[in-house]
């Protein structure tokens, strides 16, 4: 089944590679990286990568057989397409994010740092409540695996939470003070 990212760029190679390097658009990668990362085959990537350099968004460098892609931050769609890519995972993870909801009983569960275009965030992932620690280790490698990069997460009991949040430990003030997703929220419907 085509995610709705891969209708709307026309290509499912495509849409991997941009979600790929938009979600890391400091890193370089060579095209047997990307077709190992995307797993999809080198021949679609370098059509794909070269379609996407001629249009801009994509910058190559390097010399000879050793050819470097990265995002081009300078593309003047660049804060567009990548907050279209994020918000497009956000839709089509809604499974994952079910899972998680799944893996025990959810107080506060919240989407942040990385999440919301926020790298220098402590924590990307917030989640509140009795959970299976195990199963959620497990699902947050699924996310590390999809974006390629390390998701940092912070589990809390609701007492933990609700004690923290009254004595305003700085940890907690600034993940609720930054921007971010909120998935479930319960403190609304328990006061």
């Amino acid at each position: 089944m085509r995610s709705m990212l891969d209708h709307l760029l026309g290509s499912r190679t495509r849409a991997k590679i941009l979600r790929l390097i938009l979600t890391n658009p400091e890193k370089l990668y060579f095209v047997r990286e990307i077709s190992r990362k995307i797993r999809e085959h080198v021949n679609s990537v370098r059509r794909e990568l070269q379609f996407l350099t001629t249009a801009g968004i994509v910058i190559a460098s390097g010399i000879g057989q050793r050819r470097y892609f990265q995002a081009n931050a300078d593309y003047g769609l660049f804060p567009e397409l990548k907050a279209l890519i994020f918000k497009a995972q956000v839709m089509e993870k809604q499974e994952l994010l079910a899972a998680i909801q799944d893996s025990g009983r959810i107080y506060l569960l919240v989407l942040t740092g990385f999440f919301v275009g926020q790298a220098s965030a402590q924590t990307d992932l917030l989640v509140v409540g009795s959970v299976n620690r195990r199963k959620l280790r497990r699902l947050v490698k699924v996310f590390q695996e999809h974006f390629d990069r390390d998701i940092h997460y912070t589990v809390m009991t609701k007492a933990e939470f609700e004690y923290r949040h009254a004595v305003t430990d700085r940890f907690l003030y600034m993940i609720l003070s930054s921007p971010m997703i909120t998935v479930i929220d319960k403190r609304k419907s328990t006061t």
